[in-house]
């Protein structure tokens, strides 16, 4: 009975090992090697020199540059994300009211930004976005513009191409959230003479907003350390965190420095994510209480 017992404990750590030593091999260990980078000191003739300072910290600390980087970074994750939560909610209830086989059809419209490259859909937008694109043409043969608006290396550019992709997270969150709502209970406030706006504010909003949230946080965190979609819309003209910290490690080669600018993003990064989810979390209990 004792091996068996024992036999018993030990599987979960035997199912579970691979998974583990697998994450602890690409994620825990790649980053704690980029933490200790960070703190090592470099120079344009010397190199990588591995001794422990807080240059790159300080650097990152009292310079502006960076602090405007990061400034636009999140702001442009900010304004994704609202822009996101406020068409990806209509898009999440009008796809639940929908019957077969619309409900497909649509969907897989929604979800469409998924199912392509990240590098063919950006640059599908780079020359949408051109002075001689298609909606800079449209606009100004339409008489709507004077001349082409310049939406490439722009942060309006950005918000555009980041929202196109982010908004099916939205909807996919709303929608699962969407689902444990019972119907009757809009039915049932609807006869008590309850109008459409009231139902959508007191009873559809409160029970799909743990949704809402738990969709906000992930468009946020895409948003914040995307890559490729920046550095094609943006050009080095507009750096983000994340395009910084590419330029640092392959341009000037300044490994610790971008390093220092990718730890920190990450760590930006997290404690949004962990705040936020506190809040999701006490949105959930007061819901389903």
């Amino acid at each position: 009975m004792s091996t068996i017992a024992t036999a018993r404990d030990r599987a979960p750590w035997l199912l579970t090992g691979p998974a583990l030593l697998l994450f602890v091999g690409i994620v825990l260990i790649p980053i704690a090697m980029t933490v200790l980078l960070s703190f090592h000191d470099w120079g344009q003739y010397k190199g990588i020199d591995p001794i422990i300072t807080l240059k790159n910290w300080r650097d990152i600390a009292t310079d502006s540059y960076f602090f405007e980087i990061f400034l636009r970074t999140f702001r442009i994750a900010l304004m994704v994300t609202v822009i996101a939560v406020a068409i990806g909610t209509p898009e999440a209830y009008i796809l639940n009211r929908m019957r077969a086989p619309w409900r497909g059809i649509f969907l897989v419209i929604v979800l469409g930004p998924l199912l392509i490259s990240v590098v063919a859909r950006t640059l599908g937008w780079a020359l949408l976005f051109g002075s001689t694109g298609v909606i800079n043409v449209a606009l100004v043969r339409l008489g709507l513009l004077a001349a082409p608006v310049q939406f490439m290396f722009s942060e309006t550019g950005m918000v555009i191409a980041l929202t196109h992709v982010l908004v099916p997270f939205v909807v996919i969150s709303v929608w699962a959230s969407l689902q444990r709502l019972d119907p009757q209970v809009e039915s049932a406030a609807l006869s008590l003479g309850a109008s459409a706006f009231t139902v959508l504010r007191r009873i559809v909003l409160p029970q799909v907003m743990p949704g809402i949230l738990s969709g906000a946080i992930v468009v946020f965190a895409l948003a914040a350390s995307a890559f490729a979609t920046p550095a094609i819309i943006g050009g080095r003209r507009l750096k983000v965190a994340s395009t910084l910290a590419y330029d640092e490690f392959l341009n000037t080669l300044n490994w610790p420095l971008g390093a220092a600018v990718a730890v920190l993003l990450l760590i930006a990064v997290a404690a949004i994510i962990v705040g936020s989810n506190r809040l999701v979390e006490r949105r959930y209990a007061e819901v389903f209480e």
